[in-house]
């Protein structure tokens, strides 16, 4: 098997590696020049963020939380390392193996998840908080819309226009009316609802099941603190449960492929889950926050979430036809 240069000037690699090497270039000049508006950034030097660390008067406000969205970069660019030197899988059709839409698309998302979080962090702009936002949710629709594309017989053109249509409509919603958009929706979190109802069905597939799958939703939002007892009570702000039937109204059809959930596609759920409780703790109103330390454990939660990208990237590798028995 040939396999490609990954170092050359025009591969995948090298490009997105220049991009990063831009971007933090133009960070860089910018920071020094001032964040606009500069009252929004200034206000709050010297005082602990949201995030536990102390703002700092240099060009990333929080330098810890900042600094740490690295990780992200690293991993995507590993990512794209790995895909510019090999082949195209014509043997399983992966699309996760060599240069497809799809596995740019993933690599790039997850290189993202870097600048957004890092302009939020480093700035401490509304439009930096934007970033951040829109880096997280153009990560997570990946997954759940890969997996109802799968069972719902999409071609990849499809794919990528549906992504693109929901995160163009996402960015400019989110920009002018809020994090919820103004209609109690957080698509990010909805979106972890929806991978792990996609998953499921992927992993379980059954005409019966197809419609139980909604309920999966149920229990990822337990998970995270929303009990069905809070949307009883408030039924006009959880509204958004009955998009939990969005994975089986897209699925018609049982997937033709298979994965293996050991041991990538478990290590990247660990990760996750260890990475949110200790977000959990990193808060200014917590006995472990600790502003002025260079442990930070935002930046943990970065690294971690980063490493969990790598888990899921692993994963998708794994995906190949399913193998038919004598019995069909």
């Amino acid at each position: 098997m040939t396999m490609h240069n990954p170092l050359s000037p025009r591969s995948p690699f090298s490009i997105a590696l220049a991009l990063s090497l831009s971007f933090l270039l133009v960070y860089y000049i910018f920071g020094n020049l001032g964040w606009a508006p500069s009252s929004e950034s200034l206000k709050l030097i010297g005082q602990i963020s949201g995030w536990c660390e102390r703002v700092s008067g240099g060009i990333f406000r929080e330098p810890v939380n900042a600094l740490s969205n690295l990780g992200f970069m690293v991993v995507g660019l590993s990512m794209f390392f790995i895909l510019s030197k090999e082949q195209l899988d014509t043997k399983n059709g992966n699309l996760f193996y060599g240069i497809t839409p799809v596995s740019v698309l993933y690599a790039g998302a997850v290189i993202w998840l870097g600048p957004g979080s890092m302009l939020m962090h480093g700035t401490h702009t509304a439009w930096g908080g934007w970033a951040d936002n829109l880096s997280m949710v153009m990560y997570i629709l990946l997954p759940w819309l890969i997996n109802v594309s799968t069972m719902g017989g999409w071609s990849v053109g499809k794919l990528i226009k549906v992504y693109a249509s929901i995160v163009c409509i996402y960015a400019v919603a989110r920009w002018f009316f809020g994090g919820r958009l103004g209609i109690h929706l957080d698509l990010f979190g909805l979106s972890i609802g929806l991978w792990a109802i996609s998953e499921c069905l992927y992993r379980f597939w059954s005409p019966t099941f197809r419609w139980l799958s909604g309920f999966i939703g149920f229990v990822v939002a337990a998970v995270f603190g929303i009990m069905p007892a809070d949307m009883i009570a408030e039924p006009q702000k959880f509204w958004w449960v009955i998009l939990f039937w969005i994975p089986a109204i897209l699925s018609p059809n049982e997937p033709v492929t298979t994965r293996r959930y050991t041991p990538w596609y478990f290590l990247g759920i660990a990760a996750y889950i260890i990475a949110f409780l200790i977000w959990l703790k990193g808060r200014p109103d917590n006995p472990w926050c600790v502003p002025d330390s260079w442990v930070q454990l935002h930046a943990l939660w970065h690294l971690l979430t980063a490493a969990a990208t790598w888990c899921f990237f692993k994963f998708l590798r794994t995906e190949a036809p399913k193998i038919k028995t004598a019995n069909g």
